[in-house]
């Protein structure tokens, strides 16, 4: 039986570099279809909301940290234009192979580019008003999620989001029953477990917060089975 007191520490199948092209693109769509019927996306949405509804005639620029597909970083885009918001973004990950899958799917967004590096080689010209991490933290082993949490906050001048997983039995099992339903390929089905598997309960992001002073965190849950934690960096509390 698993054990959720601890993360996981599984490689997901998507994290092969070698898949082909193909069975990628398949596997993205089947996240975003999930993503899109449970509401993830809106999350990483409100939470960039939250830190700049109150200075919204401002123009903002957005780090996604590992982007995967571009997938957020174009309906997040969609939103601040509906909204007025002028804004510029750049998604950053490590390989080719999604890039150009995102570069692909983001042909009619002027304001997004993309770039391929290692965000702990990223220097001062990579600093952002906001930095978003999407259902990617739960890549990091124990171990490295220190260094990447203090180089979040030392590229954002306002802000980081970060939108991952809740680890718990409840979840894997419940996502076991959705798979079967709207998810098509075994990869996606796969990965999908052991995402949960590699996710965080709340009290391991309370304990990573800690180590991280002088920044107000907001850590919450959210269906489903989602925490968005929001780290204000140099604002007032009630912003």
């Amino acid at each position: 039986m698993m054990d959720f007191s601890i993360r996981s520490r599984v490689d997901e199948l998507m994290d092969d570099p070698n898949m082909e092209l193909p069975t990628l693109r398949q596997a993205y769509e089947d996240i975003n279809r999930c993503n899109n019927l449970l509401g993830g996306d809106a999350i990483t949405i409100n939470g960039v909301w939250k830190l700049i509804k109150k200075d919204k005639h401002k123009s903002y620029t957005i780090l996604d940290m590992g982007c995967g597909d571009g997938t957020m970083l174009r309906k997040l885009s969609d939103f601040l234009s509906k909204k007025g918001v002028s804004h510029s973004m750049m998604g950053i990950d490590l390989r080719d192979d999604v890039l150009l899958i995102a570069r692909e799917e983001s042909r009619d967004f002027s304001q997004i580019e993309y770039r391929k590096m290692d965000i702990l080689q990223a220097d001062s010209s990579f600093s952002c008003d906001i930095l978003i991490n999407t259902l990617t933290m739960h890549h990091f082993e124990e171990e490295r999620i220190d260094a990447f949490l203090e180089q979040f906050v030392t590229l954002a001048k306002i802000g980081v989001v970060i939108n991952d997983l809740q680890r718990s039995r409840l979840s894997y099992n419940l996502f076991k029953v959705f798979s079967f339903f709207f998810i098509r390929t075994q990869v996606a089905k796969t990965d999908g477990l052991i995402s949960i598997s590699k996710g965080f309960r709340k009290v391991d992001l309370e304990n990573l917060a800690k180590k991280i002073p002088n920044v107000f965190h907001t850590i919450q849950w959210k269906w489903a089975f989602r925490y968005v934690w929001i780290m204000q960096i140099n604002q007032p509390s009630d912003r």
